[in-house]
């Protein structure tokens, strides 16, 4: 066996607790991600089935009684993280945060599943995890999008899971910081400052959960009067995508998907509002201040992966994508270098993440194979070259964030591995 594949499996059994793995083996994130979750899944399913469903089924052990899945368990209370249980101060069965995050575990269970032969015993736990995915599929119909425009919103940036991006500046700094604001960060300790948000990021983080809190994160009145509302296209397209996942699974499984249906007949129709024809783009668009968001990041690509049936916005997007680094060594940054908003080292402002790469990868398998190849084996190349961490330098490749990062080397499992 290939010695990186080997190490792959090691990360993922290395960070494993009692039915759920954390991102990292380092005191940066001592809890159970959501859409971490998801992509540790995958990369289970290549040497570990019943890990894989173990973990989702652990994940969708804290969905809320509303349908919501959290985007963060403490299964273990005892952490120096921030923003810990205490802080957020919610939970169904297990303590947990009060927002989202992507919902990608139709796509990701799809793809398990097709993978995979499925004992007897395996099909009934599928079938449970398929019913609880669909519920959390319509909380995002019915209280995210109570206008059934076919796009939902976020109303955290931690909810796109590309915390400080970029395109969250401008709503943002509408945000006013709460007074005497208090709390006590533990990732800039554990990680180079260099390579984490900034305080004030982190100022009007908390000042968003903490209004979010007191409106008891009641689903229908923080749409309304949340201080950050964001119809963000990549989170959309995420979802676009695991619906069309989902009706596939729901019909294997002899389950009812018209209400599903019909809503990706809203999103088709009306996600395609969102492309800029003289950029060549799509843009997400924040709700709360009734403005564009213009900003180049590697997310507004995440469409290719939504296969939206437009061959001529498709060739657009393709072109352009292939602009988006073309001077620097990895692709894809996180935000188009020659933006003012770049920095190589910060988070998701422009450093290289594995995850947006396999998007990508994945959306143009089926419409530009040659360039999906080289996406894959520049991906592959760069693990293994640099080690799997939580991201990397597009200029020279070097490694920032965590190391042992579960996502990264669970999705080169997949890369390596998939015929898919």
């Amino acid at each position: 066996m290939n010695k990186f594949i080997k190490d792959a499996q090691k990360i993922l059994t290395g960070n494993r607790k009692r039915g759920y793995t954390l991102p990292t083996n380092n005191k940066l994130y001592p809890a159970q991600w959501n859409w971490d979750s998801a992509f540790i899944a995958l990369g289970y399913s290549y040497f570990n089935l019943n890990f894989a469903l173990k973990e989702i089924k652990t994940l969708l052990d804290g969905q809320w009684k509303d349908g919501m899945v959290p985007h963060i368990l403490f299964h273990n209370t005892d952490t120096n993280y921030y923003p810990n249980h205490t802080a957020w101060n919610c939970g169904n069965k297990i303590r947990s945060s009060g927002i989202t995050q992507p919902p990608i575990l139709a796509s990701i269970l799809k793809q398990i599943i097709d993978k995979n032969k499925i004992t007897k015993k395996q099909k009934l736990e599928i079938k449970k995890i398929i019913i609880k995915i669909k519920k959390s599929h319509e909380w995002f119909i019915q209280y995210r999008d109570p206008n059934k425009t076919g796009l939902v919103s976020i109303l955290h940036p931690w909810e796109s899971g590309y915390d400080n991006s970029s395109l969250w500046d401008e709503p943002m700094n509408k945000v006013i910081i709460e007074k005497n604001i208090q709390y006590k960060r533990a990732d800039n300790k554990v990680i180079n400052p260099e390579h984490r948000p900034l305080n004030i990021d982190y100022d009007r983080y908390v000042t968003i959960k903490n209004d979010l809190r007191k409106k008891k994160y009641d689903p229908k009145k923080i749409f309304r009067t949340g201080l950050f509302n964001v119809i963000d296209i990549g989170f959309n397209s995420i979802f676009l995508k695991a619906n069309k996942d989902l009706i596939i699974l729901l019909n294997k499984f002899n389950l009812n998907s018209s209400k599903i249906k019909n809503y990706v007949k809203i999103t088709e129709r009306n996600i395609l509002k969102f492309f800029d024809k003289k950029k060549g783009t799509f843009f997400s668009f924040d709700l709360r201040n009734k403005k564009k968001i213009l900003v180049p990041s590697i997310t507004n690509y995440l469409i290719l992966f939504a296969d939206i049936n437009n061959r001529k916005i498709n060739n657009v997007l393709i072109k352009n994508l292939k602009k988006h680094n073309l001077k620097e060594k990895y692709f894809f940054s996180s935000i188009k270098p020659n933006h003012k908003s770049f920095e190589e080292k910060r988070y998701w402002r422009g450093p290289v993440w594995i995850n947006c790469n396999w998007f990508i990868y994945k959306g143009l398998k089926n419409k530009d194979g040659k360039y999906s190849k080289k996406i894959k084996q520049s991906t592959i190349k760069l693990v293994e070259k640099k080690g799997f961490h939580e991201y990397y330098s597009c200029k020279n490749g070097k490694p920032m964030g965590a190391n042992n990062f579960s996502w990264s080397a669970a999705l080169y499992l997949d890369l390596k591995l998939s015929n898919y």
